[in-house]
C-alpha cells in the first residue's frame, strides 16, 4: 500500500462524467460513481484515498474544473540518503 501524498475533491454537480480523469490518473485511484449528479451524469470519485499521489493530472485535464487537488506539504530538513 502506498502512502498518500494528496487527495482530491470532486464537485459532483459540475462533473459530466467524461471519464478523462479516470483514464489519465497515473495511480488509478479515480472511478466513475454508480450514483448520478443533479444533471443525471455519473460523476468521478476517489476510489482509493490511500493511493493518491497529488500529481494534479486529474484537475488539469478536467474540462469542467470539477476536481481540486490537495497536496501534503513537503517536509523540510529530511534527508533522502
Amino acid at each position: 500500500m502506498r502512502k498518500a501524498r494528496g487527495t482530491v475533491e470532486v464537485f459532483a454537480d459540475r462533473c459530466k462524467g467524461c471519464d478523462l480523469c479516470v483514464v489519465f490518473c497515473p495511480p488509478g485511484v479515480l472511478r466513475l460513481s454508480d450514483r448520478v449528479n443533479v444533471v443525471g451524469y455519473r460523476y468521478a470519485e476517489l476510489a482509493d484515498a490511500s493511493g493518491c499521489t497529488g500529481c494534479e493530472i486529474c484537475g488539469r485535464i478536467c474540462p469542467d474544473l470539477a476536481i481540486h487537488v490537495y497536496r501534503e506539504p513537503r517536509r523540510q530538513g529530511v534527508s533522502r540518503g
